[in-house]
């Protein structure tokens, strides 16, 4: 079993930043790829970002590369996602995840664990 903590949402103006951190308890944090989500009101979960288990592979949806910086210190149990240039289209729900087995990374149901979320509001 995997417990996972979400935190660092907030409010912020648009073009502000953010760093959202996912806190894992139970199993070795290490053995696992992780990746973040969101979810905006109405709409259905979709992939933000992902990193391998030894955080030498990432990837990113179109919408967020090249703002968004997912990491990992497995010595700290602990994942990040650090959200810069943000606009109002990035306000949602962001959810953490841990991916045990293979599957295709950009899809939810590859992964097994999830937070609670946290809320990420960008005002315009």
């Amino acid at each position: 079993q995997v417990q996972l903590v979400e935190s660092g949402g907030g409010v912020v103006q648009a073009g502000g930043s953010l760093r959202l951190s996912c806190a894992a308890s139970g199993r070795t944090f290490s053995n696992y790829a992780m990746g973040w989500f969101r979810q905006a009101p109405g709409k259905e979960r979709e992939f933000v970002a992902h990193i391998g288990w030894i955080g030498g592979s990432t990837y990113y949806s179109d919408s967020v590369k090249g703002r968004f910086t997912i990491s990992r210190d497995n010595a700290k149990n602990t994942m990040y996602l650090q959200m810069n240039s943000l606009k109002p289209e990035d306000t949602a729900v962001y959810y953490c995840a841990v991916r045990r087995f293979s599957g295709t990374y950009y899809e939810s149901r590859s992964y097994d664990y999830w937070g609670q979320g946290t809320q990420v509001t960008v005002s315009s």
